[in-house]
């Protein structure tokens, strides 16, 4: 079969935005730097596959994270399309804002922590200091008419810390978006997390205004739930998905992280479940099977793998 039986399934929404973050979130972690025309003819392999909203890049220090670090050869190879409200890229800091505004971008997304230590590790700043970092960030980015998206890592554990409090994960979720966000996006970044865990966050989000309408889930799939907490979340009203193409993915700070849930796999999930999605399954494939090539190994993908082989 090329594509699922089509069985409406109740409780979801009609239709689900899939965040894609393969080219970034996907790519970050990957030991050998990937050349930035092929970074660009990856993001116009899942444009031509239907993806709506692709995050491009980071602009985060090369010394960070060298995978990123032609942020400008790689919005240069896209042109005005890689510019728009549903291109954003990830933006650390002030300075990462310069770079970014330089380009004339007009979405950025910014990447908090709900933990100490990650926030240590990832942004060199407590959760407290953390904040002050990115005020002037969102404040700066709004007077000037971009769209912002707020990340929040480790919401559902963490390789040090173990267990996160729902409600410390609330707190920061409210701090970052009452800086003015227009979206939250929640990051299960070890992939730990469980559909009871999701409804719980979602429904304590809610109780402090943070309604599922601005609310974006990632989940990574290193325990195999990410494709069943997604289904969770949609269920409780979210329909923002963040997914990477041929399952790619995993975080330079979290060793423990392994990718990101498919977004074949959540494609056919949708598409059977009677979803719209605007993405054709079959172009979206042979994009992760080059992807895959490019990288010199299979994808993890469980639909790349049925589909290319069949």
């Amino acid at each position: 079969m090329r594509s699922p039986q089509v069985e409406a399934a109740s409780g979801l929404p009609e239709q689900v935005t899939i965040y894609e973050v393969g080219p970034r979130d996907g790519l970050q972690n990957e030991k050998t730097v990937v050349p930035a025309a092929t970074k660009v003819e990856f993001i116009r392999r899942l444009e031509a596959a239907g993806l709506g909203t692709i995050e491009t890049t980071s602009f985060v220090p090369a010394r960070w994270v060298p995978q990123m670090g032609d942020a400008e050869d790689v919005l240069a190879g896209l042109g005005p399309d890689g510019r728009g409200r549903r291109r954003p890229a990830l933006v650390p800091n002030e300075r990462g804002l310069d770079r970014a505004e330089e380009l004339g971008l007009t979405a950025i997304a910014i990447f908090g922590s709900a933990t100490e230590t990650f926030a240590q590790k990832n942004l060199n700043r407590s959760v407290s200091e953390q904040y002050a970092m990115f005020e002037p960030v969102v404040e700066r980015a709004l007077a000037d008419g971009m769209w912002v998206r707020a990340y929040v890592s480790m919401c559902f554990g963490d390789p040090w810390e173990g267990p996160v409090p729902v409600g410390q994960v609330v707190d920061t979720a409210e701090r970052l978006m009452d800086l003015g966000c227009h979206e939250l996006s929640l990051g299960d970044t070890i992939g730990v997390g469980t559909t009871g865990h999701v409804h719980r966050l979602l429904e304590a989000l809610g109780a402090r205004g943070i309604g599922t309408d601005r609310v974006a889930v990632h989940f990574h799939d290193t325990y195999g739930q990410a494709l069943a907490n997604t289904m969770a979340a949609l269920r409780d009203g979210v329909s923002v998905v963040d997914a990477a193409a041929g399952g790619l993915g995993g975080c330079p700070y979290a060793k423990s992280a392994t990718g990101n849930l498919a977004t074949e796999d959540l494609v056919w999930a949708l598409h059977g479940a009677g979803v719209e999605t605007g993405v054709d399954l079959e172009a979206l494939v042979e994009t992760s099977v080059w992807m895959a090539g490019q990288l010199g190994r299979p994808s993890p993908s469980n639909v790349v793998r049925a589909l290319a082989g069949a």
